[in-house]
């Protein structure tokens, strides 16, 4: 199995459950802020958008993150818009060559610090933030009130057993 075919299964294998989580969370909180400086359960979602997008970008050769799409009104339409962008993610990961995936793209390594990393690399460094703030949103949704799904085992509100 090819590192890109890792890639695609993990992705694969994550998404339906950041799915979950983020249907589970109640629309009519989507303002909700834990703290001052936390994002909104919003605009948290919203990040899951702007990773992949991202990734895209890394793949064109430059990632600017000035050109990045601002969110919709709602919650669902982050939704909708994720699972959108989440097709055509995946479709752009499948047809990028791996000779492709090996070369680099300026990305921070350090604060404010940008070096060469290799694509693939900035690839599963998004993967691995997204399923950061999937987890951040599974504690917004236990402030929220809401139910948190089982992630990779059992929650209070999902039993196994």
């Amino acid at each position: 199995m090819t590192e890109k075919e890792q890639f695609l299964g993990a992705v694969e294998r994550e998404f339906p459950t950041t799915m979950k989580v983020l249907k589970a969370f109640p629309p009519a909180k989507a303002d909700m802020k834990p703290q001052a400086k936390c994002r909104s359960a919003k605009d948290l979602a919203w990040a899951f958008v702007v990773e992949e997008k991202a990734g895209e970008q890394a793949l064109d050769g430059a990632i600017d993150f000035g050109k990045l799409p601002a969110p919709p009104a709602t919650l669902q339409d982050v939704i909708t818009t994720y699972e959108q962008a989440h097709k055509a993610f995946i479709e752009r990961v499948r047809r990028t060559p791996e000779a492709e995936l090996n070369k680099t793209v300026k990305f921070f390594v350090a604060p404010q610090q940008m070096g060469d990393v290799r694509k693939l690399d900035v690839l599963w460094f998004m993967l691995m933030d997204q399923v950061h703030h999937r987890g951040q949103m599974s504690v917004y949704l236990r402030m929220a009130d809401a139910k948190v799904p089982s992630i990779y085992g059992p929650s209070a509100d999902e039993p196994w057993m």
